[in-house]
């Protein structure tokens, strides 16, 4: 069923692994199950599990390489990880957790408590998937619910949408750090417009990973554009790391990263639900030059 959380299990134990892939089926899960390092990131990348438990001990790259390589990478960073050790030394434990591991449990364990700790791990992983990991910015539902509230009130409103095009291909070419580092500064650009020409209650919040939604009134709408417009378009050199700078005017020349605007007000039309107002949205954006 599409709505089953998977879990990876990483256990080089043979019989373990059976018993805990029999288990989980029986509680509901789709369960992946791997007895080696590399087969772990593998299925990991292939797969994006919703929770891997992983065993320390394995036969050729240890857990901690193998969570190492999973925070290293843009789709898998984000997936949580139990541990599943005999060890129980404190140091073993403060590696795990700087690893960013969410839970810890030792051999021998209990069956019930290992449930208990797989189903708590998924359940704040799924609360988190509402704020976006990168910029702190509420994204899905949360917005959804928003945007539907504007579809229930009288009073005039604005959307603005902010998107930077080119951001992954920016990111496959300097690193996941540097576009997660566009996205925060750009954050930090949207927030203080805000500050500075909004009002308060404006909502800031993700249409989809690279695009940003700023919902607040025809009143202030085009000031807060005004703003981030200018401010981007500044310092959209700056996005690029300093020793290639040069070759940073070189790609805004070819227009690599392009900021991309959308408006709507509520005067423009009645919109009959959630799908059509994302849909005149849509048909809003344009490049900026």
């Amino acid at each position: 069923m599409a709505d089953k959380s998977q879990i990876l299990i990483v256990e080089d134990d043979l019989d373990l692994s059976e018993m805990l892939n029999a288990y989980f089926r029986v509680q509901g899960y789709d369960v992946l199950t791997a007895a080696w390092g590399k087969d772990a990131v593998k299925l990991s990348t292939d797969h994006n599990p919703d929770l891997v438990v992983l065993d320390i001990r394995l036969p050729d790259i240890d857990g901690y390489e193998v969570c190492r390589q999973l925070r290293t990478n843009r789709r898998t960073q984000d997936i949580p990880v139990i541990f599943l050790t005999e060890k129980r030394d404190r140091v073993d434990k403060l590696a795990g957790l700087e690893l960013g591991v969410v839970d810890y449990i030792t051999k021998p364990f209990d069956i019930q408590e290992l449930r208990l700790r797989v189903r708590n791990s998924l359940r704040r992983a799924s609360q988190q998937i509402l704020v976006n990991p990168v910029t702190n910015l509420p994204e899905g539902q949360l917005v959804d619910e928003r945007l539907n509230e504007l579809l229930l009130q009288d009073k005039p409103w604005a959307i603005l949408t902010i998107g930077i095009q080119g951001l992954e291909a920016f990111g496959d070419q300097y690193g996941f750090i540097a576009s997660d580092d566009v996205m925060r500064a750009v954050t930090l650009m949207i927030n203080n417009a805000i500050r500075e020409v909004g009002k308060d209650g404006d909502f800031i919040g993700h249409l989809s990973t690279n695009e940003f939604v700023i919902i607040s009134d025809p009143e202030h709408v085009a000031a807060i554009r005004e703003r981030i417009e200018v401010r981007v378009k500044q310092s959209m050199e700056y996005f690029y790391p300093l020793k290639d700078r040069d070759e940073a005017r070189k790609a805004m020349a070819e227009n690599r990263l392009r900021l991309m605007v959308g408006q709507l007000v509520s005067s423009e039309g009645q919109l009959a639900d959630l799908e059509a107002l994302k849909a005149a949205i849509g048909k809003h954006r344009h490049l900026e030059s």
